[in-house]
């Protein structure tokens, strides 16, 4: 691994502390099919801990993407992962009569764990009493990125072309965006139209503080654009500032969602760990934690010789 940009950028973020995570923490759901549980990672010390919901993408569950979470965690975030209707452990296929609907399930599911933060602190050992409810963040990968921007503020389009109701919710105040759901319309692949109706979101709804991070290799299998469809949050919403794109990034982004995955076909440790400094800076300064580290953190970005992507700032 070429260090010196990592280095540069835990003298940034700080070294990491002992975490705690406990899972499965199951939450209220009445009406839900099968249990919301999940996983809950804190750093086993420190008060006034802002808190990090992340949003897997398909398929995936509460034990994914440890590489972000352990790493926020390690640095004084609370981290929450639920299991959304659509991880494989469900079973709950393309064609399951659920399935249609699945996709205002994941963003109550996120609500939800907001309605619930004190049973969450009640369920970790030693955590009551240590977090704090005001500074929160929606973060999430692929269909997880879609489930946080909506909370975040964009909006779905219907076919007529017309805005859809408000999902946000008023208790975030900054999100990340990894390789999320670009604008819809004749782009999208027939199977992608039919049976994805939140794959048409618009964007100048969203105007809560966002990072959107992006592969420039990243094709995806529901649209005919390009991998600067994964980079539309970024183009179009007055919210999403910044825009980190990773030069031969695929859909992992070089591992993200676990180390040595099927899933990642782009496997790089470098870019993980680059990802993992850049994404907690970002939320130290959008979560007020340290108001520098996101300057102080671009600014590294811009100027290492280790050309692994590129970082754009409105």
């Amino acid at each position: 691994m070429t260090s010196s940009i990592v280095d540069t950028l835990d003298g940034i973020v700080g070294a990491g502390a002992p975490v705690v995570s406990v899972a499965p923490v199951q939450l209220s759901a009445p009406g839900r099919p099968v249990p919301l549980e999940a996983r809950v990672s804190a750093p086993a010390t420190g008060t006034n801990l802002p808190v990090v919901v992340f949003s897997h993408g398909n398929g995936w569950n509460l034990d994914g993407y440890a590489p972000l979470a352990a790493f926020w965690a390690s640095r004084g975030f609370v981290v929450i992962q639920p299991t959304h209707l659509d991880s494989r452990r469900n079973g709950f296929g393309f064609d399951h009569p659920l399935f249609p609907t699945i996709w205002t399930e994941r963003i109550t599911d996120l609500t939800r764990i907001l309605d619930q933060l004190g049973t969450i602190e009640a369920a970790v050992p030693g955590l009551d009493g240590r977090v704090d409810r005001t500074r929160v963040a929606a973060t999430g990968h692929s269909w997880g990125g879609q489930t946080a921007q909506t909370l975040l503020g964009a909006r779905i389009l219907d076919e007529a072309g017309h805005v859809g109701e408000d999902m946000s919710d008023s208790r975030i105040t900054a999100g990340i965006l990894f390789a999320a759901t670009g604008v819809g319309g004749d782009d999208l692949h027939p199977f992608a139209q039919a049976n994805f109706p939140f794959m048409r979101p618009s964007f100048q709804e969203l105007t809560t503080p966002t990072l959107v991070i992006a592969g420039d290799h990243d094709q995806s299998k529901m649209s005919s654009r390009g991998p600067d469809w994964f980079t539309d949050a970024y183009t179009y919403s007055p919210g999403a500032t910044d825009l980190l794109t990773f030069f031969g990034a695929e859909h992992s982004l070089g591992g993200i969602v676990g180390y040595e995955v099927a899933e990642t076909t782009d496997e790089n440790p470098e870019r993980v760990a680059v990802i993992q400094r850049m994404t907690t800076a970002y939320l130290r300064a959008a979560l007020h934690v340290d108001e520098n580290s996101w300057r102080a953190a671009r600014a590294a970005f811009r100027d290492s010789a280790d050309r692994i992507g590129r970082l754009d700032s409105k």
